[in-house]
């Protein structure tokens, strides 16, 4: 049964969301909290919680960039290119013919097999809206997505502490794997300085997919007036890198701005982990499911081994 008294609700998730902005708790643990919250009071701010996790997200990325350099950023953005490209292509034609297997809404198994390849809720968001996927298969896939990225927070790091994996090779692997953003950044902010440089960098570049990817759709699709969403946030990124880079910035003032947004994104895990509910997984149903963490072994196994042995 769960609490409805108002003021105690938002007096608890106040101190909650301060306790996760605080630094004191890591990002899975904020995330359980999140979690928690919602399985004693309910969903009482989705409409605050949807809006400010976009934002809270693409403020802390931008953020983060006041932390790299343009040297090591294309490094990073080249290496990774290869792996990328062919993540991407394994997944949705593994994708396909799984869906097909599973008998499953068209549909929703091209949306779950986007989020799963590129970036979990903006890459199902795009590709929506171009394919015009109704309502309803778009929060299924959602909750997939959602369900697996909350997964993976908490096992990736210590698959990566079980296999030695150094602070680079964990970052590029979180990136590939991890769905959404905000999991890949909160399982490389628990493992380390350089997996969190890493794994953003990697991440970011591999959102960029969405682009080709919704274009495809179109023709695939057949929809001559869906309309695409830019990842802007991604080029105030790389302005801070270059501003980073370029213009001598004191070291006291960029440690302090990346240190804050660290803290922004433990926060915005809290806010994702209220967005989880018993009540919409169970509504989800077993198929959906099934694609969704066959795609995600699938991924996680193939970028691991490219990694480990390339």
């Amino acid at each position: 049964m769960k609490i409805r008294n108002k003021n105690l609700t938002l007096a608890v998730f106040i101190l909650l969301l301060l306790i996760s902005l605080s630094g004191i708790i890591s990002s899975a643990v904020a995330l359980i909290l999140g979690f928690l919250f919602t399985l004693i009071f309910g969903k009482n701010y989705e409409n605050f919680t949807s809006k400010t996790v976009k934002y809270l997200l693409k403020i802390s990325i931008v953020g983060l960039g006041f932390g790299m350099f343009l040297e090591e950023a294309l490094q990073t953005s080249q290496e990774s290119l290869s792996l990328t490209f062919l993540s991407i292509v394994l997944t949705l034609v593994l994708g396909y013919f799984i869906t097909k297997l599973l008998k499953l809404d068209f549909k929703l198994g091209y949306l779950i097999s986007s989020g799963t390849s590129i970036c979990g809720g903006s890459a199902i968001a795009a590709t929506s809206a171009v394919i015009k996927a109704p309502a309803k298969i778009i929060s299924i896939a959602l909750g997939v997505v959602f369900f697996l990225n909350a997964v993976a927070l908490f096992i990736f790091p210590s698959i990566g502490h079980f296999f030695g994996l150094s602070q680079h090779d964990f970052g590029l692997w979180a990136a590939i794997a991890i769905h959404d953003t905000s999991s890949v950044v909160g399982a490389a902010l628990d493992y380390g300085e350089e997996a969190l440089k890493i794994a953003t960098t990697v991440k970011l570049a591999r959102t960029l997919w969405i682009i080709p990817i919704a274009i495809l759709s179109m023709f695939f699709f057949k929809s001559k007036d869906g309309k695409i969403k830019i990842p802007w946030f991604i080029l105030f990124f790389i302005l801070a890198i270059l501003s980073n880079t370029y213009f001598n910035l004191p070291e006291n003032i960029t440690a302090k701005i990346t240190g804050i947004s660290k803290q922004m994104l433990v926060a915005t895990l809290f806010l994702v982990g209220t967005s989880l509910s018993i009540k919409d997984l169970k509504e989800t149903g077993v198929k959906p499911f099934v694609l969704g963490v066959s795609l995600w072994i699938c991924i996680s196994i193939f970028s691991l081994a490219f990694i480990l042995y390339s």
